[in-house]
């Protein structure tokens, strides 16, 4: 005969699996070209069981409305600077706002990154000295990042421009030429500069198109990219798993 404490503690689990059925299963994820893949972060996402819901503001889609059907937003990326003066930029830095305001996890990642600094107040530039990134690149965790990210890990960038870390933000990894690497504000809000997302099909579609902007400071070409791609993928895709996990969940595990 089941115990009491048996009966106690099923009927928890019972309850606490039919809590994760009606939470919301969709991401949305804003993209901002044509061509833009969600990559090695859509299929996480994907195997964890969410749908991904992708919209293109710069295309003409309208910005998801009814927040509360999400369980996370994802900003990619894009060519475009946050300090263009385009409508529709200045219409998702509103809505952006308006999911931090709805305390959803939000993953800005290199422009989506940007994109939250700035809606915080900070600031978003070149480098002093015009360098740029573009390739495979080393980060570690901050002190306050420790449980977050390892060591050292070599992630891809493709950027030109940093942000600052936003007052009340917290940064949890740095790098070298970039030190501001990614941040953390409030529970669930971060900002990447880097791009875990990358697949080798990504590498080498992207080194492909934009060829012309290889060769300058301190960027690599093509043949370093794909063979860094092979030497450290396996090592960001462990760190990715984990990071979306504790993303989404509210009982962190170490990176």
């Amino acid at each position: 005969m089941a115990s009491n404490q048996d009966s106690f503690f099923a009927e928890d689990a019972n309850s606490q699996a039919a809590l994760t059925r009606n939470l919301p299963r969709k991401i949305a994820v804003i993209i901002h070209k044509e061509t833009t893949s969600p990559g090695l972060v859509g299929e996480k996402l994907m195997a964890m069981g969410y749908e991904l819901n992708i919209c293109a503001p710069v295309l003409g889609h309208a910005l998801p409305s009814e927040l509360e059907n999400y369980a996370g937003v994802v900003v990619l990326g894009g060519p475009m600077s946050v300090n263009d003066d385009e409508p529709y930029l200045q219409t998702e830095m509103v809505w952006v706002q308006q999911v931090l305001d709805a305390h959803l996890p939000y993953l800005g990642i290199c422009l989506g990154a940007q994109m939250l600094a700035k809606v915080l107040g900070a600031q978003v530039d070149t480098h002093p000295t015009e360098l740029e990134e573009i390739g495979y690149y080393r980060v570690q965790a901050t002190t306050a990042g420790a449980m977050l990210f390892p060591n050292e890990l070599y992630v891809y960038q493709w950027h030109s421009q940093g942000f600052e870390v936003p007052a009340g933000a917290v940064l949890i990894a740095e790098g070298q030429d970039f030190p501001n690497q990614a941040f953390l504000w409030g529970d669930r809000s971060y900002g990447l500069q880097f791009h875990p997302e990358m697949t080798a099909q990504m590498l080498d579609f992207w080194t492909e198109q934009g060829a012309d902007l290889l060769g300058g400071p301190n960027t690599q070409s093509r043949e370093q990219q794909l063979k860094n791609h092979h030497r450290y993928r396996q090592p960001v895709d462990l760190w990715l798993e984990t990071f979306l996990n504790n993303w989404l969940s509210n009982t962190p595990q170490p990176a």
